[in-house]
């Protein structure tokens, strides 16, 4: 937020935050299959900033693990975020700070930045989604192998 606006929620609710999750041996073994979770896609989100207070979602209940959705077997992920009041001008800003940022590495494609450009426009990205073949292809690509 830019210097001398005002903020929306200029005294947002702050709640604890949750502890550390404790790994098992088993997670960290990396011979053992270990579906990801609900709460390690948390962890990874419950740390971003909010926009507009020095705080992590987490601190604000914008991000909780209960609307971390994670279906491991056909590799999609949800996440509902709640905003700390009903008309936040930032939910879009923090929406885009919650999707997964996906991009070529770098000098390793020939249409590199085209590339990039196309996966990180949203509309671009929705609009493909609802062409049918291609989200067949989608589809096959987060299946399961049968081996």
């Amino acid at each position: 937020m830019s210097a001398g606006s005002r903020l929306e929620n200029a005294n947002p609710v702050i709640f604890q935050r949750s502890g550390e999750r404790l790994l098992t041996a088993s997670e960290e073994d990396e011979d053992v299959h270990d579906p990801i979770d609900d709460r390690e896609i948390f962890d990874l989100i419950r740390s971003i900033n909010d926009p507009e207070h020095p705080l992590s979602l987490e601190e604000l209940n914008v991000v909780e693990q209960v609307r971390v959705k994670v279906n491991d077997a056909e590799s999609t992920v949800s996440v509902e975020f709640t905003p700390t009041i009903p008309h936040c001008s930032m939910a879009t800003l923090i929406g885009l700070s919650i999707k997964t940022d996906v991009h070529i590495t770098p000098g390793t494609h020939a249409s590199e930045e085209a590339v990039n450009k196309q996966l990180a426009d949203k509309e671009r990205v929705a609009a493909a989604l609802e062409n049918s073949s291609l989200l067949e292809v989608v589809n096959q690509c987060l299946s399961t192998r049968k081996i």
